[in-house]
């Protein structure tokens, strides 16, 4: 639930599910965004964002369980979503 009127992602937003604006952060490891985390050595890791433009703001709770909570928000959005980008990039970290 990024607001339509966003016009970017600021940097440092605090630690927590909910943020501010009314948008929640989920990982697979909890309710903060953690980035990239690839080690120094070994192959790039892939890391994809997928971003959709809806027709409504979803009213759904992170649960416990990032999948799931990932499968309740594709199925809220079924029937309202008016676009979608997805940006790839490559990641390791700097030795």
């Amino acid at each position: 639930n990024i607001p339509a009127t966003a016009s970017g992602l600021p940097e440092g937003v605090h630690k927590g599910p909910q943020l501010p604006d009314g948008s929640y952060q989920v990982s697979a490891t909890g309710p903060v965004y953690r980035g990239p985390g690839a080690p120094a050595t070994g192959p790039r890791h892939h890391y994809m964002f997928e971003v959709y433009a809806l027709d409504t703001k979803l009213d759904v709770q992170p649960t416990a369980d990032a999948f799931e909570t990932r499968a309740n928000v594709l199925k809220a959005m079924q029937g309202h979503i008016l676009g979608k980008a997805v940006y790839g990039g490559l990641f390791r970290r700097p030795q």
